[in-house]
């Protein structure tokens, strides 16, 4: 029986994590759920798992969620309700599904306290790899990926030494306006981003999917998560997302995985591994796959991906300004106040405004990340002014 802490409890991994929790009963025992204000939505988890403790991020949410369900004594609020959940003394895996940063204490805390993590967020990574990554190591702890492309990635190197790894290739769907020229995509609305064509995510991740910052993103987590570096990473495009990615291997060998788009599978395998179990997820029939195309990506269409080796490439402090200026542009255009195109731009202009310095502490981490967004904060201000 494995006990499992969920943080990011409503959102889409969130909610795919208890269903392979109720898949098996006798295998995942559901201790501590958190949420940021969705109470009405986490209630029913709340009655049907009874966990031992739950957090929310405030004090209003949890007095909603209180009057929607039976609470445990153990509740929390915040960045510290969610540490609280993850270094319980009855978990022994945190699930780090939350979107943003706001997890990245409390993961940092239940690695201090020995858990093991399921990570879910690529901000955590993206912002704080060396620090994450040096931690779990001194810890001794497992940090098991949940994004299908990196989880396809740790199933394919199962049994092999890094040294003879020659490149991963992480695939992307193409998201929504895959063919599209850049000047088409000056005029696309978030309505238009958010239809994505294989996966069914949050706003935020359905944005990046749209603008590629989120295989950007990803290369930065893949580099963090398997010790390579950016020139042994590649992307391509691949819009039936059935291989979830490959390892190529010196001697010329690839391995892929493939399976059907649900995320229970990756969920599944982190909370299983190193077993395996049965799972009620629709198996993949090759013979009704059809046809699997594999396209180089359009770098000059959507430059979010060459901004993300940029910032790989530059190290230190750039992936932090890469991420919060994405996070600030993304949030600005969905609502309505920037152009799609304008993503980049905004991105690109913070990261030329920064001076890369060393990030050796969780307070230098966030002072970068909050320098980061309030100068994307003014120029979405600036630009906003000329629409």
């Amino acid at each position: 029986m494995i006990r499992v802490a969920i943080l990011g409890a409503t959102g889409s991994i969130g909610t795919s994590a208890l269903s392979v929790a109720e898949a098996h009963p006798d295998r995942v025992r559901v201790v501590g759920l958190a949420a940021a204000t969705s109470a009405e939505a986490l209630a029913p988890a709340v009655r049907a798992h009874r966990p031992t403790a739950v957090s929310m991020a405030t004090d209003q949410a949890l007095a909603r969620l209180a009057a929607a369900a039976d609470l445990p004594a153990a509740q929390g609020v915040g960045d510290a309700g969610l540490v609280m959940l993850a270094t319980r003394p009855d978990v022994d895996l945190v699930l780090c599904a939350s979107s943003g940063t706001a997890a990245l204490e409390a993961v940092l805390a239940a690695i201090d306290a020995g858990k093991a993590i399921a990570l879910a967020n690529k901000e955590v990574l993206v912002m704080a790899g060396g620090l994450v990554m040096d931690r779990a190591r001194a810890k001794g702890v497992a940090i098991l990926p949940v994004d299908s492309e990196h989880n396809a990635i740790h199933q394919c190197l199962h049994g092999h030494a890094t040294q003879h790894v020659k490149r991963l290739i992480l695939t992307a769907s193409g998201g929504p306006f895959r063919g599209r020229t850049r000047a088409s995509l000056a005029a696309v609305t978030p309505a238009d981003a958010l239809r994505h064509p294989t996966w069914q995510m949050g706003p935020k991740i359905t944005v990046d999917s749209a603008t590629l910052m989120n295989k950007g993103l990803e290369v930065i987590e893949a580099h963090w998560l398997f010790g390579v570096t950016s020139s042994q990473i590649d992307v391509v495009v691949h819009p039936q997302s059935i291989v979830h990615s490959l390892v190529e291997f010196t001697d010329g060998s690839m391995l892929a995985q493939l399976g059907t788009t649900d995320m229970r599978l990756p969920i599944q395998y982190a909370f299983s591994y190193p077993d395996r179990w049965h799972t009620p997820v629709p198996h993949l029939d090759l013979a009704r796959a059809g046809t699997l195309e594999f396209h180089p990506p359009a770098w000059d269409e959507f430059p979010c991906l060459r901004l993300a080796f940029r910032a790989l490439d530059a190290d230190r402090s750039l992936p932090i300004v890469l991420n919060a200026a994405n996070e600030v542009a993304v949030a600005s255009f969905l609502a309505g106040q920037l152009g799609f195109t304008a993503i980049a731009d905004v991105i690109a202009a913070t990261m030329d405004a920064h001076r890369a310095t060393p990030v050796e502490t969780l307070p230098a981490v966030r002072a970068v990340d909050a320098w980061a967004k309030a100068h994307a904060l003014e120029l979405v201000r600036v630009e906003s002014e000329k629409r």
